[in-house]
């Protein structure tokens, strides 16, 4: 609180000054006490009469008693020194809220699913048998569609009930940031994927897949635990090898990474940073 005296305060001046004399008549009595008692009476007399009836002990005690007595009526008279507390209250606030968003921005994203990694890495081998099964361009791409729309319900669900379960919130600093960096890619992706199949070329879609999906696990783990960035060089390297292999390993490429890798690492979240 600011407790400096205004120069437009006269209720904090008489105070001041008021105090200021009790103190000195304080003062006045506790040295006078010290002359009576330690120098001699001849001493004590010879003392100039004006300065025996300034230093009386009596007259600076009554003097005393009278400026305690102007100080505690200024001070009933006073306001409250009360005017700066909503500025310092507002201050507060700001450097809490400061305080807090530091923290987010310092804090890891926690919530990956480790289980639930492992449920879309499961659902992706079934998807590459199925997809393995079917004859034209069109219902390969649709299994693989489904698949991935099947993906981000189960990540959706399983991160949120890991976050409430952790007394957090889903959607907190760290989230965000995770999940803007982690869909840019895969935005990407999704349009190469309808560049692809407009012009009736599957050729590089499982390479592209698995190059954007693995950039899009780095770019998200910055903010994330350090398993989940290796995940995504791991994609990448499945992903390059797309690109030289013969295409037709392309479908046992996808197996391999989106469910081999997710469920070995998904295991791997699970053990080390919970389910």
């Amino acid at each position: 609180m600011n407790t400096t005296i205004g120069r437009n305060d006269p209720a904090a001046v008489v105070i001041a000054v008021s105090r200021f004399a009790a103190l000195m008549s304080r003062a006045c009595t506790a040295s006078i006490f010290l002359l009576t008692r330690l120098r001699p009476t001849a001493k004590r007399a010879a003392l100039p009469t004006s300065i025996a009836a300034a230093c009386d002990p009596s007259a600076c005690i009554a003097l005393a008693a009278a400026a305690n007595s102007v100080a505690t009526a200024a001070a009933n008279r006073a306001p409250p020194l009360t005017s700066g507390v909503p500025a310092l209250r507002a201050v507060a606030i700001e450097d809490l809220r400061y305080i807090r968003e530091t923290m987010e921005r310092s804090a890891a994203f926690t919530a990956v699913p480790g289980w639930g990694t492992v449920a879309i890495g499961v659902t992706a081998l079934g998807a590459a048998w199925g997809a393995s099964r079917q004859a034209s361009l069109g219902a390969w791409c649709a299994v693989w569609f489904l698949e991935a729309a099947l993906a981000i319900g189960i990540g959706s669900a399983c991160m949120i009930v890991k976050a409430t379960k952790a007394g957090g919130v889903a959607w907190n600093g760290p989230a965000r940031r995770f999940i803007v960096s982690f869909s840019v890619p895969l935005l990407a992706g999704a349009a190469l994927t309808l560049a692809f199949l407009r012009a009736g070329e599957a050729t590089w879609m499982p390479a592209t897949w698995l190059l954007l999906y693995g950039t899009a696990m780095i770019a998200g783990g910055a903010f994330s635990v350090r398993v989940v960035p290796l995940m995504g060089a791991c994609f990448g390297v499945f992903g390059a090898a797309a690109l030289f292999l013969p295409h037709e390993w392309g479908n046992a490429l996808l197996a391999l990474g989106f469910g081999g890798l997710h469920v070995v690492f998904g295991w791997i979240i699970a053990r080390r940073h919970g389910g």
